[in-house]
C-alpha cells in the first residue's frame, strides 16, 4: 500500500512541478505573444480540436431555413462584400494588405474554400467568431437570417448560378487596400 502512495504522491508532484514550469515559462516571456510569429504545436493542436469539438456539440440541430433561391444567393454575396471580402478576399481570391498580417492567416475563400463545410459550421463559424483568431463574432452585426444567407452563399460558391457568378466576380479585388493607419 505504502508503495502505491508513494508512486501517486510522485505522479502529482511530477504535475505539480510541470504545471509550475509551464507557468514559470508564460511569466518569463518565454510564450510567443506575437502575430507575425509561427504557433506552437501543442497551440494550435489546442485551438484546433477544441473549435472541432464545439462545431460537433453546437452546429447538430442548426438547419438552415432559408430556401436556396438566386435572390437570397446574390443577398449573400452582397453581405460577402460588406463583412467578409476585406480579410477573405474577393473571387480574384487575392488578399487584402490587413489579411497578410493575420494571425491566424485567414482563409481566402475563392480558393481556399469553405464549399464542402456544413451550412451550419459556416453559421457558426460567422455568428460566434473564433477565439484566438482575428474571426470576429457578427452576432451583433448581423441578424441570423444575415448569416444564413452568407452560409448558403459560402457552401455554394463553386456552383454560382450565372446571375449569381456574375453579381459574385463584380466583388471588386481587396488586394490594393491599405492597412488601417
Amino acid at each position: 500500500m505504502k508503495s502505491i502512495l508513494s508512486f501517486l504522491g510522485g505522479i502529482i508532484l511530477t504535475l505539480v512541478v510541470l504545471a509550475g514550469l509551464g507557468y514559470l515559462a508564460v511569466k518569463a516571456g518565454m510564450v510567443p505573444a506575437n502575430a507575425d510569429g509561427k504557433p506552437a504545436a501543442l497551440e494550435s493542436w489546442v485551438a484546433n480540436t477544441a473549435l472541432q469539438a464545439a462545431l460537433a456539440r453546437d452546429t447538430k440541430e442548426l438547419r438552415n431555413p432559408i430556401q436556396p433561391s438566386e435572390e437570397n444567393l446574390i443577398s449573400g454575396v452582397h453581405l460577402y462584400a460588406e463583412n467578409c471580402a476585406i480579410c477573405h478576399g474577393a473571387s480574384d481570391a487575392k488578399p487584402s494588405k490587413l489579411a497578410k498580417g493575420f494571425y491566424i492567416e485567414a482563409p481566402q475563400l475563392a480558393k481556399d474554400g469553405v464549399e464542402d463545410d456544413p451550412e451550419a459550421a459556416s453559421f457558426w463559424k460567422v455568428k460566434h467568431g473564433i477565439r484566438f483568431t482575428a474571426m470576429p463574432s457578427f452576432t451583433t452585426t448581423l441578424q441570423d437570417e444575415e448569416i444564413w444567407k452568407l452560409a448558403m452563399f459560402l457552401r455554394q460558391m463553386d456552383k454560382l448560378p450565372p446571375a449569381v457568378d456574375a453579381e459574385w466576380k463584380k466583388v471588386p479585388s481587396v488586394a490594393a487596400t491599405p492597412a488601417p493607419n
